[in-house]
């Protein structure tokens, strides 16, 4: 797999799927390595997508600095990988937690940015709040699922400020459009997947400044996309609709039936909107 150094000499993987203009794809979790991502429903039919491994994730390096996985200290490997590619602007898309440093890099280099295509977006880089009663009024959307009882139960006690872990794994089918085997088997797939002391530190106190970051994404000239499943609690589309009112240029897509992952649920529709977005 091709690697590049960063600033600091950490060692980055990246995987290529696809033929044509590239697409850097950033993943969630956060500080999860990319391979879940896969090749976003069919997306590399249609464009390049180069796939960062971050650092500690994957098959990149782990660094020699713990403090180097906060997400501000991520944008230089950002833009090291640009640099790697030759590239003067760049389409950037990301995923979940990889949002926040789409947009920090946005807001730091808006120059280096043709288009940003923010997929199930997290909100934390811009100080947006979500309430817990938005989230239980998303996960009511799926009260005719056989699920519904007990996941919902643990939504409750998580919003509530009462989780066990035992709620957190009991809410995953709401992540998903639909809860069958192959969705069993990606969020399975999931702990093997993340660095947790990595995913500790990448909001660490410093990491984000939301004024500053929306006074910035509200000068960025490229094009947005914000895609957001209908039925997802992480990114609720009431909310996105406030997320896209911060940049001058962007449109809200919600994609019906999809959860946090709408390239599993309905991959063509997923796949037509993210192309069409991109050119």
């Amino acid at each position: 797999m091709p690697r590049f150094s960063t600033p600091d000499g950490t060692k980055l993987t990246y995987h290529v799927f696809g033929d044509g203009s590239p697409v850097i794809c950033l993943p969630g979790g956060p500080m999860q390595a990319s391979v879940y991502l896969g090749d976003l429903g069919g997306l590399s039919a249609h464009r390049k997508l180069v796939m960062l491994d971050l650092r500690g994730t994957g098959q990149s390096q782990t660094p020699a600095d713990p403090s180097s996985y906060r997400c501000d200290r991520l944008v230089d490997d950002v833009e090291a990988l640009r640099e790697q590619l030759g590239l003067d602007r760049i389409d950037l898309l990301a995923h979940s937690g990889g949002t926040n440093l789409a947009v920090l890099y946005a807001a730091r280099h808006p120059e280096r940015v043709r288009r940003l295509a923010l997929i199930t977006p997290s909100v934390l880089a811009v100080g947006q709040a979500i309430t817990g009663e938005l989230r239980r009024e998303t996960a009511r959307l799926r009260r005719d699922e056989p699920w519904f009882p007990a996941a919902f139960a643990a939504l409750e006690a998580i919003t509530d400020g009462r989780a066990t872990d035992g709620d957190w794994q009991a809410i995953a089918p709401f992540h998903y459009g639909r809860w069958d085997e192959r969705a069993r088997a990606h969020q399975a797939a999931e702990d093997g997947q993340r660095n947790n002391e990595a995913a500790a530190v990448y909001g660490a106190e410093g990491a984000f400044d939301p004024a500053g970051t929306r006074a910035a994404l509200a000068l960025l000239g490229a094009p947005v996309l914000l895609l957001a499943g209908e039925a997802d609690l992480n990114s609720p589309p009431p909310a996105m609709t406030g997320f896209a009112g911060l940049f001058p240029n962007a449109r809200l897509v919600v994609q019906p039936g999809a959860g946090h992952f709408p390239w599993l649920d309905d991959r063509e529709r997923f796949v037509a909107t993210t192309a069409g977005f991109l050119g």
